[in-house]
């Protein structure tokens, strides 16, 4: 792909998720949503091949009919109201509709089944700009109206996200496949703070980010895109995939990693305002999380498949550019809990 033309993309699909979260008119958060969507399909398709195209289409269906009931409930809000802003007169089923239409664009239960195919499709910074910086101007807007969607709905998808996250990376042996699992369960965790505390959802997902950056960026200089690869780098590159390892464990909510931070205060925030099932089931959920992270973690470092291949003694470093470029995010991505006492401050 011509470099201006990368630049383009990339600078529409930030200028379009700017232009939604900084926007109160509902046309144009609706625009800018448009605007990052088109934008990103051409990304989708760098690696131009029958499956990347397909990924493509998926995702361009399932967007642009999230993108329809967006505008419908703009419609509807227009006609009831005559203005283009929510207010708190604005219809109930107007909000669902919005709900509906975001629970779409992230991929929360049951509208999930675009994400993991999507992801596998395409290459993997372009999965890296699908799974974070897509995801934040759906969430700005839920940010908005929070207090005011559907209190039935919302748990109902967070716990669902949970469980099909983790029950269906089980048996998943692409990476990618594994992170897009990963994503659909985060995302419940975000969604089902959001009704009771919207701030703590925007530091789930800051911490998300960081996370899931770190973990792409890191196969992505492996090259590894499956278990058996990543088992294949363990000679060759040990402190690489011990890192990977540990970037796993704190996605999965492992304690001290920070990974566990957001779960633990979601938790909290749920059990203070009465949610005791709520908060109890996505915990037992979210062992499943970490159980197919574990499996990963063993079938990557205390296995090996059979070789003759005498090369596997060769150990190979990384550049000190991949080093420097790497080191803040593994920092923030496992040892960042010691400032869980600053941040329950905070929030």
């Amino acid at each position: 792909m011509n470099v201006l033309a990368l630049i383009i993309i990339l600078l529409t699909i930030f200028l379009g998720s700017m232009i939604t979260i900084l926007s109160s008119h509902l046309i144009l958060m609706w625009a800018g949503l448009e605007m990052s969507m088109l934008a990103i399909i051409p990304a989708l398709m760098y690696n131009s091949n029958p499956r990347s195209t397909e990924a493509a289409t998926k995702y361009f269906l399932t967007q642009a009919t999230a993108s329809m009931i967006f505008l419908l409930a703009i419609i509807l809000n227009y006609n009831n109201l005559n203005s283009w802003e929510f207010h708190y007169n604005t219809e109930y089923y107007i909000f669902t509709l919005v709900l509906l239409a975001l629970m779409m664009k992230l991929g929360l239960a049951p509208f999930h089944f675009w994400v993991p195919e999507v992801t596998q499709g395409i290459p993997i910074l372009s999965g890296l700009l699908l799974l974070t910086w897509q995801k934040i101007a759906p969430l700005a807007i839920l940010f908005q109206i929070a207090y005011s969607i559907n209190s039935t709905i919302v748990p109902l998808s967070a716990i669902m996200s949970v469980f099909i996250g983790g029950w269906g990376g089980l048996n998943q042996t692409q990476l990618r496949k594994i992170l897009a699992y990963s994503s659909i369960a985060h995302m419940g965790w975000m969604v089902a703070v959001t009704v009771y505390n919207p701030s703590m959802m925007l530091l789930n997902l800051l911490i998300y980010m960081f996370l899931t950056t770190s973990m792409f960026i890191t196969i992505y200089i492996n090259h590894s895109t499956s278990i058996a690869s990543l088992t294949k780098m363990w000679n060759k590159s040990p402190l690489m995939v011990s890192t990977t390892l540990i970037i796993l464990l704190s996605l999965g909510g492992l304690p001290p990693l920070t990974g566990f931070l957001p779960k633990w205060m979601i938790i909290i925030e749920l059990t203070k305002n009465n949610c005791i099932f709520m908060a109890l089931s996505m915990t037992m959920v979210a062992l499943l999380n970490l159980y197919f992270y574990t499996r990963l973690i063993y079938a990557s470092s205390m296995t090996m498949f059979p070789s003759t291949n005498n090369m596997k003694t060769n150990i190979h470093q990384l550049n000190n550019k991949n080093n420097m470029f790497l080191s803040p995010l593994i920092i923030i991505s496992s040892l960042a809990l010691p400032l869980s006492p600053v941040i329950n401050v905070l929030y």
